[in-house]
């Protein structure tokens, strides 16, 4: 059993395994190499060579305890027909949102626009650097992908004014997005998936009031369909204010915390292995800080099962000596 999988499936707390979120890319020059020759990031996503080559790049520089395939939470709209492109420093655009087109996407249809997702997710998986490593395949949370489709675009600014306004499409989006992420999760996990997380990058943007209908439903409906098929899901809520409500219904196998959380109120609250919480912004500081700050999290997690993560992805301006010394800091503690 890997590292990763002794925690999240037997609650190890002897072992403090590692992975990070966005290991694989822009902070590393050999990524960059391989984008300014590849300058449409869906087509490079499914370049399965290519991503099976980015996915291993971290594995061949760090002491790292898993591959996260190199892909995006985008490639279900994308494979839903809905046009995807990524604007430099300005991150994703969806194209207009046509129901009728989506209800007649079918599964095979589906499967085969992005099966070289699933091929690269094969090829790494049985690949010698991940041996006794795990292979983590990865979606995006139904709420979080309903809000890029119908948004068109990141909601840093904040959601369209009428998001809410058509009720029925928002439900019949809902119950696509639901069926079609439980057959994306299934063939990444037929492929070798041994771990599967759910990014819910905009939990934080809605009201108490919305959270069941919007999060915790859909949510825990893709939980008990990863956990039927014998793998554990790590969910990653960012900035719900509820983390121990969230882990009480939803019930992943791991929780992933955010940097804005404190980590001594989520030991002492929450009863399931725990991943992350470092701020990414930490690794632009210098060693002693980031020993500091990450013994911090090492050490109030120490009796509980935990996974070292950071509590978002690597910034693109991290210096990857920063990364090694961040690994070596976990590995040695």
């Amino acid at each position: 059993m890997t590292p990763i999988n002794r925690v999240l499936k037997e609650k190890n707390t002897t072992i403090n395994p590692i992975w990070i979120m966005r290991q694989a890319g822009r902070y590393l020059p050999e990524f960059r190499d391989i984008r300014k020759l590849n300058t449409d990031f869906i087509k490079l996503c499914l370049n399965t060579k290519l991503a099976k080559e980015i996915t291993l790049q971290p594995l061949k520089r760090f002491d790292l305890d898993a591959a996260i395939i190199f892909s995006d939470i985008l490639m279900l709209p994308y494979a839903l027909n809905q046009k995807v492109e990524f604007k430099k420093n300005f991150g994703p655009i969806l194209g207009e949102l046509d129901l009728d087109d989506i209800l007649n996407v079918n599964e095979d249809e589906f499967v085969q626009k992005i099966y070289p997702v699933y091929d690269a997710i094969n090829m790494v998986s049985n690949d010698n650097l991940t041996k006794n490593k795990s292979t983590i395949g990865f979606v995006g949370a139904p709420w979080t992908l309903l809000v890029y489709m119908l948004n068109k675009q990141s909601p840093k600014l904040g959601l369209k004014k009428d998001f809410f306004e058509d009720k029925s499409l928002i439900k019949k989006l809902l119950i696509i997005i639901e069926k079609f992420l439980k057959i994306h999760i299934k063939n990444q996990i037929n492929n070798g998936a041994d771990v599967i997380q759910i990014f819910d990058s905009w939990a934080g943007l809605l009201e108490k009031k919305d959270l069941s209908e919007y999060i915790y439903d859909p949510t825990l409906s893709l939980v008990n369909f990863v956990k039927s098929l014998n793998i554990p899901v790590i969910c990653f809520p960012r900035e719900i204010k509820n983390y121990k409500e969230f882990c009480e219904i939803v019930k992943p196998d791991a929780i992933n915390i955010d940097y804005n959380t404190n980590p001594k109120i989520i030991v002492n609250n929450i009863k399931i292995p725990v991943q992350g919480g470092l701020d990414p912004k930490i690794l632009l500081t210098d060693k002693e800080i980031l020993k500091k700050e990450a013994t911090k999290y090492l050490d109030i997690f120490k009796d509980h099962p935990y996974i070292f993560n950071l509590g978002h992805g690597v910034l693109p301006e991290t210096d990857p000596n920063m990364f090694d010394y961040l690994v070596k800091t976990v590995k040695n503690y």
